[in-house]
């Protein structure tokens, strides 16, 4: 990315447009900022959003950091390893090599990571594996949003090309009796969304004492989000006897209960540092009369550098209106939030990843998961509900060689 020095506007601290520069730390000791008292009770200190990018980590073609071991230390069956090679996956991520040895042993699991460490092949990897080995075998993923559980499914047939191995996706906002059709056919693995994988259950469609694996991706996020009883329900459905597998990035007491409830004598394991993406540079955008707010955003988007760009907002409904007001500025913008058809989100994804669009405005369901390569900039229009919402935001920006930039509206 291309280095310029930024430039004062009278009603923004700094402009960080066009990438992160080799200065030093920029009024960091100086300012300090207000905190913000978001609604969930979490003083939100500004001078947080203000960082410097560091020298990146030995990454993989994947945009992942790498550990010494191979794939081939696994030992995993012939088509995997062809389907490894395709990828061109020589090197696992220390999520992947800390975790996949107990789970190819069928002990239940706690992996803490956070979003973009690639804990979904920590997860697949070991269970196509035990499911080639033993075709009775049927896993269930539980993940928090139509788009992750895509994503999973995506990967998971990349994976397993070629093994004769089926999957099922159960999402929301989707045609139900298409979804009805596919669990009928007794895929191995079945993805899905906490409320249509209940909502089949409820109809008869999946009978959760059949499976033998079950992995509850993103259990943080689930328990923000209110799944938490829908996933007490299906896991207390399930047979005793069974490989269970939580990943969360976050740790929380009730996540703690839940796991003591319905995991039997979990291994632990950790990589998370608890700190933000460290080649995004981060900055803020100071806003005194918030009248002047979208013009503001106006200037920022002009600027070339920003060559492709993920807003988040708050609510539904100004993302809507954001959306709107950009492409009446004639910007291409587009948006995704639950109110959208799954279709319509699906669409406004792959037009953002293609580039046909330049923004894509959103809520936090597009924080975390979400793999969309290239992202230069996200842009934080309106101060996130805690820190840990911050940092799975400006996580889709800078990943793999990329530096990456992070403004958020203050």
């Amino acid at each position: 990315m291309q280095t310029t020095r930024p430039q004062r506007s009278s009603s923004s601290r700094r402009s960080f447009a066009a990438g992160p520069s080799n200065r030093p730390a920029h009024g960091r000791t100086a300012f300090r900022g207000p905190k913000k008292k978001k609604n969930f009770g979490e003083s939100i200190d500004v001078s947080k959003f203000i960082k410097k990018a560091v020298p990146l980590k030995v990454k993989d073609e994947n945009d992942l950091e790498v550990t010494s071991c191979t794939f081939a230390d696994f030992e995993f069956c012939e088509q995997i390893s062809k389907n490894l090679a395709r990828k061109k996956y020589i090197h696992p991520t220390p999520i992947q090599e800390k975790s996949m040895h107990d789970i190819i042993k069928g002990r239940d699991l706690i992996g803490l990571a956070n979003t973009g460490t690639g804990k979904t092949g920590a997860f697949l990897l070991p269970l196509i594996n035990k499911t080639d080995l033993d075709r009775t075998q049927k896993t269930l993923i539980i993940a928090p949003t139509r788009e992750l559980a895509q994503q999973i499914d995506d990967e998971y047939r990349q994976f397993a090309f070629g093994m004769r191995l089926f999957s099922a996706i159960c999402v929301g906002g989707m045609p139900v009796m298409r979804q009805i059709n596919d669990v009928r056919r007794h895929p191995n693995f079945v993805i899905g969304t906490p409320g249509r994988l209940k909502d089949l259950g409820d109809r008869g469609e999946i009978k959760y004492s059949e499976f033998t694996n079950v992995v509850v991706d993103e259990v943080d996020q689930m328990m923000d989000m209110g799944f938490i009883n829908d996933i007490k329900y299906i896991l207390s459905q399930m047979p005793r006897e069974r490989q269970s597998l939580f990943f969360s990035a976050t740790m929380p007491p009730k996540i703690k209960e839940l796991a003591l409830k319905f995991l039997k004598q979990p291994v632990t394991v950790a990589v998370k540092t608890g700190t933000t993406t460290d080649n995004v540079e981060q900055d803020i955008i100071r806003v005194k009369d918030p009248s002047k707010k979208f013009e503001e955003l106006h200037k920022l988007l002009k600027q070339v550098h920003l060559e492709k760009v993920l807003i988040f907002s708050e609510t539904k409904r100004d993302v809507e209106r954001l959306t709107n007001d950009l492409i009446r500025a004639g910007f291409k913008a587009d948006s995704i939030h639950g109110d959208k058809r799954q279709r319509e989100r699906q669409r406004a994804l792959n037009l953002f990843r293609e580039g046909q669009t330049k923004i894509l405005v959103a809520t936090d369901v597009a924080a975390r998961g979400l793999d969309i390569k290239n992202i230069t900039h996200v842009i934080n229009y309106t101060i996130p509900q805690t820190y840990d919402d911050y940092t799975h935001r400006i996580g889709r920006t800078g990943r793999g060689e990329n530096m990456g930039v992070a403004l958020t509206f203050v």
